[in-house]
This record gives C-alpha cells, sequence and structure tokens, in this order.
C-alpha cells in the first residue's frame, strides 16, 4: 500500500532527522511521528518475537548495555531498527487514516521506503560519518546523557568510551553513508553553515511542500 500523505526522513545520527520532521509537522499541521515513535505501539511485546526491542525493555543492568562489543552493539541495532520497521508500519495505516500529513522521522529501510512511498515523498538527511560518531553525547537529550553516564562510572571510562564509540563508527560507517547517499532519494548534507530555516526550506522543496 501507498502512504499518500506521509513523508519520511531516514539517514544517519546527528544529520538533523528528528528537527526537521518535528518542524515540518509543525508548519504543515501535520502529525508528527517523531524519534522512536514506535514505542508507543499498544500491544506487549514478544521477547521471542522481538528480541532487539525488549532487550533494554528486560534489562537488568543497564551497565551491560554499553559493555558489549562494537559487533555486539552494530548487531543489536541492525536488528531492532528491522523490528522497529514492522511496528511501524503495523501503526502507520491508522495514523494516515486521520487525513492531515504526517512526517516520519523513520526506521523503514530505504528498500521498503521505495515500495509504500509515493515519489518525492521520502528524504535522506546525513552528517559525515565520523561526525555521527564523534558528536553523539552532544546532544541534550536524557538517554544519550544517560548513557554517558554510565560509561564515566565504569572502572576505565577511557576505555569504555573508546569501546562504545568504535560501535558508534560501525553503526555509522561510509559503507552506510554511501548506501544511503545513493539510495535514489532526495539527499541533504549537514552543514554547520546552514541555519535551521535554511534547512528547513531545503526539506519543503525536496518534498515539494
Amino acid at each position: 500500500m501507498l502512504f499518500e500523505n506521509a513523508y519520511f526522513i531516514i539517514g544517519n545520527a546527528y544529520a538533523g532527522k528528528s528537527t526537521m520532521a518535528r518542524l515540518l509537522a509543525q508548519k504543515h499541521d501535520g502529525i508528527l511521528c517523531g524519534e522512536n515513535w514506535h514505542d508507543s505501539y499498544p500491544e506487549q511485546l514478544d521477547p521471542w518475537e522481538f528480541p532487539g526491542l525488549t532487550y533494554t525493555r528486560d534489562l537488568k543492568d543497564w551497565h551491560d548495555f554499553i559493555r558489549r562489543t562494537p559487533e555486539e552493539y552494530k548487531a543489536w541495532i541492525d536488528e531492532t531498527a528491522r523490528e522497529c520497521e514492522i511496528l511501524e508500519l503495523k501503526m502507520l495505516p491508522e495514523i494516515c487514516k486521520k487525513g492531515r500529513r504526517v512526517f516520519v522521522d523513520t526506521n523503514i529501510s530505504a528498500e521498503t521506503l521505495k515500495d509504500i512511498a509515493p515519489c518525492g515523498h521520502v528524504l535522506v538527511m546525513l552528517a559525515e560519518p565520523e561526525v555521527s560518531a564523534r558528536r553523539f553525547f552532544e546532544r541534550p537529550d536524557t538517554e544519550k546523557q544517560f548513557l554517558y553516564r554510565l560509561l564515566l562510572e565504569e572502572d576505565d571510562p577511557e576505555a569504555a568510551m573508546e569501546n562504545f564509540r568504535r560501535g558508534l563508527e560501525l553503526i555509522n560507517s561510509r559503507g552506510e553513508y554511501d548506501r544511503l547517499m545513493n539510495s535514489g532519494f532526495s539527499v541533504i548534507l549537514r552543514d554547520d553553515s546552514r541555519s535551521v530555516e535554511e534547512t528547513l526550506r531545503l526539506c519543503e522543496k525536496a518534498f515539494g511542500l
């Protein structure tokens, strides 16, 4: 099915996806499906069906989260993204029935979006891979600052931070960047010399708004 009134933003970390989805929804009287909007899925998730999403739900000691190897962290991210796509595709039909534009900061893959999004309704936002990893903890949101504090509590905070950053580098790799760059969708690259308003206008142009 095509989600005619939905506009999807995908990309890597620190590219501005969440900010632009929020501003577009505000300006165009739309419905915002913001970062991690799948968390509002109404049903209890089965850990056998959704091992990625239930990993943090059922976690006893959050220090175990940050102690994983970079490869384990990357594998968990990939699995969680796959599970999030399942939930988002279940939730979107009801949201889109409301008749307003829907702006989606999404985990849905580029491959799936080619089947469900009308032409011009997908935008890729990208930051340079090293920026995505290096500036991860500069964001003030609660989740990232919580992880930062956990890393500082480790016996060797410097080694713990380096291990976690290697995981971020795997997730935000040059290969992933190039794959999204060449996905066939419109692309906006992060440019710190550009204002938020200017970036918003670029998003509107990409979406034909």
